[in-house]
């Protein structure tokens, strides 16, 4: 006969603990204090969320980001010594694992242009609500990219303008490593016109097949990368050099 203290105490719930959800390792790097110890109190306040370091220019960046590891690392472009774009370079000559969100009050869209080129996967400005702030970090997170609505159409414009070959060596791997089979050449020609903001209709008439095609080419594609709409399948193209079609 079981006694009462044996019932407080069987089964496999009693006594096990819920383990921990893993937090999003965070560093900060910005050269204005007041600014990054701020953010860092901000970002703290969220349970899921761990400042791991904090960093005041791109040489501290570099040295921390092999020191911690972190999941994601949020960067000002203007720093004195090693700006933000060249730090990005650095990383991506490293093949440094933690996702980027430029955070900065630049509005200059060419910038915005090379940090994508230099795989960041997102764009903030500083005058952001913070809410979208959190909401970008768990999105860098989880493997997609972020860009409001206007940053990505001005991102577009300016990199499909952009008439010479880049500065800078572009990774033809997908940031993200969503790419599950190679893109057919028409797919990638379908690929560099949506970047280039052409409709399934203006498409078609553009490559003398029907708009359906166009839409099984589409479906085909959004399989093929894992990309959920055209959006993201333009902030794709921007990744992967796939703009242009060539």
């Amino acid at each position: 006969m079981m006694s009462e203290n044996d019932a407080a105490t069987d089964g496999p719930l009693y006594g096990t603990e819920i383990p921990a959800k893993p937090r999003i390792r965070i560093v900060v790097a910005d050269d204005h204090p007041i600014f990054r110890d701020g953010l860092c109190k901000l970002l703290t306040l969220e349970e899921d969320f761990e400042v791991v370091a904090q960093a005041q220019d791109g040489r501290q960046v570099l040295d921390v980001l092999r020191q911690y590891e972190p999941d994601i690392l949020l960067l000002d472009l203007k720093m004195p010594g090693l700006d933000g774009l060249a730090t990005l370079q650095r990383l991506q000559a490293t093949k440094n694992k933690t996702r980027v969100i430029v955070l900065t009050a630049s509005d200059d869209k060419n910038e915005f242009v090379q940090a994508m080129k230099l795989g960041t996967s997102g764009i903030v400005l500083k005058q952001t609500a913070t809410e979208l702030l959190i909401k970008s970090i768990r999105k860098v997170h989880a493997g997609e990219i972020w860009l409001d609505s206007h940053t990505t159409a001005a991102v577009i414009r300016q990199f499909v303008a952009a008439d010479e070959a880049p500065a800078t060596p572009i990774s033809t791997a997908s940031p993200r490593d969503r790419e599950r089979s190679p893109l057919s050449q028409r797919e990638r020609e379908i690929v560099a016109l949506v970047a280039q903001g052409f409709k399934n209709k203006e498409m078609a008439e553009k490559m003398f097949i029907s708009e359906q095609t166009v839409k099984n080419h589409l479906h085909n594609i959004f399989d093929k990368l894992g990309v959920s709409d055209r959006l993201e399948l333009a902030l794709y193209a921007i990744h992967n050099n796939l703009h242009t079609g060539r």
